[in-house]
């Protein structure tokens, strides 16, 4: 009887041990955050939509096993969501006032601070891939519009027409909102994507893209590839991607103010990311922000009645979900 409770104790013991193990690897994603209905979704865009993230999360989960950086499985895993139309991030990207499909992406590795962006490119059918030849093959950091196009091209990176982007209910979106049939809403801005990847030598990585706001002029530029705003990685803190009203999250400095709020006050994670979720909502922004530390640690906190996202963790623990 002794040896049997000695085995079982064994056993449970090992089990909380793994329970509480430190993940060699992580990653959350995100497919925007906005105004959703439960109960307005139909079962099958939520399948569908469910179903994409499934498979952005299975790519990730598989390179990771595999050793891959933390770069190459954010660039990989946002690959798959700019290439489907359910986002506003490549195919399916918003229109601009002008009908035209703009797109900005960016990208950071925190554990040299190098970093790339792209703005208002009309013709790069992967934006993500530009950002991280921009960090990878340029002195600088932030290029756009036809300049970034033109380094893209010769970085052998895929162009195409910009009617590539264009999906019909983005383009009746536009069309709404130019008859003022509508009103604009945080619907508008949802859909842009992000990942954030703690991989399996300990480096940190984030990304984001997107297509932006419906119905954007004079060249407007949000969040997203501002690096500190929309995007950031430091090793020493955490990973970052945002989506929401790209004003605010300028303004706030969003995405580098959840890693000082860990390096200066030495917040947890998920509390940073509350604490600056609360500053977004005092200013009345809305939308959300993935984050992951050097342990694993996850934030998915928004403040809009939805957000399309995931995680996945070397331990096992997975999680796809789109309403609070």
């Amino acid at each position: 009887m002794n040896v049997l409770r000695i085995f079982l104790s064994a056993i449970i013991l090992m089990i909380v041990l793994c329970a509480n193990a430190q993940p060699k690897y992580a990653m959350v994603i995100h497919g925007g955050a906005g105004v959703m209905s439960e109960a307005k979704m139909s079962q099958e865009a939520r399948a569908e939509y469910e179903t994409k993230l499934n498979e952005a999360l299975k790519l990730g989960e598989k390179m990771l096993n595999e050793g891959a950086t933390a770069t190459d499985v954010v660039v990989k895993v946002i690959n798959i969501l700019e290439d489907s139309p359910l986002f506003n991030a490549g195919k399916g990207a918003v229109f601009t006032h002008d009908g035209k499909v703009e797109l900005d992406a960016s990208i950071m590795d925190g554990k040299t601070l190098m970093a790339g962006a792209v703005a208002g490119v009309r013709d790069i059918k992967n934006p993500i891939c530009a950002a991280r030849e921009v960090m990878r093959n340029s002195e600088h950091v932030f290029l756009s519009g036809k300049g970034a196009s033109e380094f893209a091209k010769k970085q052998g990176l895929e162009i195409v027409p910009n009617k590539y982007f264009h999906t019909k209910a983005r383009k009746e979106s536009l069309e709404q909102l130019l008859k003022n049939e509508r009103k604009r809403t945080n619907s508008d801005n949802t859909g842009t994507v992000g990942c954030v990847v703690l991989d399996s030598h300990g480096n940190l990585c984030a990304g984001t893209s997107t297509g932006g706001m419906t119905n954007k002029r004079f060249g407007r530029i949000g969040d997203t590839p501002v690096i500190g705003a929309g995007t950031y990685a430091n090793n020493k803190t955490c990973a970052v991607s945002c989506t929401g009203h790209g004003e605010y999250y300028i303004r706030l400095g969003f995405a580098r103010d959840i890693s000082a709020l860990m390096e200066y006050k030495n917040l947890t994670v998920q509390d940073a990311c509350k604490t600056e979720i609360a500053k977004l909502t005092e200013l009345n922004g809305t939308g959300g922000v993935i984050a992951i530390d050097q342990q694993g640690n996850i934030a998915m906190e928004f403040n809009t009645s939805g957000m399309f996202r995931g995680f996945i963790k070397s331990t096992g623990e997975k999680e796809v979900a789109i309403f609070k």
